[in-house]
């Protein structure tokens, strides 16, 4: 049995992981390499490790663009297998593969132009929305905890990650014809949090012999603890008494249907006005339908609420927005209103144009809600930078603003050790992927501390013979 880390390792982006054993290929995992636009399209364009005709099915953790948004072109590219996920994550890819469709699109032109100054070739777009769809024909869906046989000597078995709706850690129980060994391998995707508004917490693996670790914040530690802070009822009252706005940067898929989750809570208590309530953003809005699809997915509370009471993800003042125009018009809107609009590290969509509008207001309030990378326009305006460019042009900030960091889908350093300590068995060798190298450091040092067993982190390109 030979693993080749084929992305992820030394970064947090483009998950890929090919598993062969028996004569067969497996992919863990088809994700999209994020990061600027030149080296972004040279490493999702090819997958240099491996053909994809010649693999024989792929498994996915979950729906997240790092984690799938590569497998329509994977399809193109000749990939003919089925691919394994859960029916959330199905149903979140047909969205969000299409949106990462017209993405590709935008970043094309935007190359082009530039590669045409340097008398650079054209490129084309990774994939088109017709692409996305066609690689939907491929999914092949399952629940948690439902064995399937996937390949020869090979049985599959998603478990919850409490990290978004439909999010998978996958068991392998693999019986190895080269030495006649069963191993059970764990690729833990990402790890949530636990006590999540609206998820449950991840499960645990049993009898684990080898492990892929995500992670991601290895060395740092949220700022405060998971679950609904009375910080935001505060932020909200306040920005209502200066009769401002509040603009809330978040991103399409778990963090606006949780921010919604905590609205309708606070609503229901009194413990804010009832103020109208927006978000802008298409594909936020098909993804809130989806939830409401799959109480498969949530905790106790929020499967009950979706069977006893009212939707727990609308209220009578919330209004979806999927029209440019209505979007536009939310910019004359005179008053209070909370404002939702991804994305969330501000770095493009429509919450752009409403900072744009509304920044400059010292009535005003813009909550973060979510991490924003370095050199991120979120980033710039959470670090408390005065003046930032928005659109191409530069905008004093003079409206308040906010970081509440409860919401992270991501489970922290202390919460990983946790993690992997309940997870029985020999946990013989372990890779850690989905991290930036100091991060995956980290953690390594810290498990080292904990475990008798090889902790490794993972090297792009790298085989392994297990």
């Amino acid at each position: 049995m030979k693993i080749t880390f084929c992305g992820a390792a030394g970064t947090t982006t483009g998950s890929q992981h090919l598993l062969e054993v028996n004569g067969q290929k497996i992919l863990l995992d088809c994700g999209l390499y994020q990061g600027r636009r030149e080296k972004s399209h040279e490493v999702n364009c090819c997958f240099p490790y491996f053909e994809p005709s010649e693999l024989d099915c792929v498994v996915l953790s979950h729906a997240h663009i790092d984690h799938a948004g590569n497998l329509p072109n994977l399809c193109r590219k000749g990939f003919k297998g089925n691919i394994y996920s859960t029916f959330a994550t199905r149903d979140l890819c047909q969205v969000m593969l299409a949106d990462s469709a017209r993405i590709q699109e935008s970043d094309v032109e935007w190359l082009n132009k530039h590669n045409q100054r340097k008398g650079l070739p054209a490129v084309e777009p990774l994939y088109s929305e017709q692409d996305a769809e066609k690689c939907l024909r491929q999914f092949v869906t399952l629940n948690y905890d439902r064995p399937m046989q996937i390949a020869d000597g090979v049985k599959m078995t998603f478990i919850d990650a409490g990290h978004i709706l439909g999010s998978a850690q996958v068991i392998l129980e693999i019986r190895d014809n080269d030495d006649g060994k069963t191993k059970r391998l764990l690729f833990s995707g990402d790890v949530g949090r636990g006590k999540n508004d609206l998820l449950n917490d991840p499960a645990i693996a049993e009898n684990i012999d080898f492990m892929i670790m995500e992670s991601t914040y290895g060395g740092r530690e949220h700022e405060v603890p998971a679950g609904v802070d009375a910080h935001i009822a505060d932020v909200i009252n306040e920005a209502i008494a200066r009769k401002g706005k509040i603009f809330i940067p978040a991103f399409a898929v778990e963090r606006t249907q949780q921010i919604l989750f905590v609205l309708h809570q606070l609503f229901e208590e009194n413990k804010i006005p009832d103020v109208p309530v927006f978000v802008d953003s298409p594909l936020a809005v098909s993804a809130t339908e989806i939830f409401r699809l799959h109480p498969e997915g949530f905790n106790r509370e929020v499967y009950d609420a979706l069977f006893e009471k009212e939707n727990p993800f609308g209220f009578e003042n919330l209004t979806l927005i999927r029209a440019i125009k209505a979007s536009k018009e939310l910019n004359q809107l005179k008053g209070t209103a909370i404002i939702i609009a991804a994305s969330g590290m501000c770095e493009a969509g429509r919450i752009l144009h409403h900072l744009k509008n509304g920044i400059g207001d010292p009535k005003n309030t813009v909550l973060f809600v979510g991490y924003c990378a370095e050199n991120t326009l979120g980033r710039k305006i959470r670090d408390g930078e005065t003046e930032v460019p928005i659109l191409g042009e530069r905008y004093q900030v003079r409206a308040h603003i906010e970081k509440i960091d409860s919401f992270s889908g991501h489970a922290d350093h202390s919460e990983l050790l946790d993690y992997f300590s309940r997870i029985t068995g020999s946990k013989e060798r372990v890779f850690l992927v989905h991290g930036e190298p100091d991060s995956s450091e980290k953690l390594k040092e810290a498990l080292d501390a904990q475990h008798d067993g090889k902790i490794e982190v993972a090297v792009l390109g790298r085989e392994v013979i297990l």
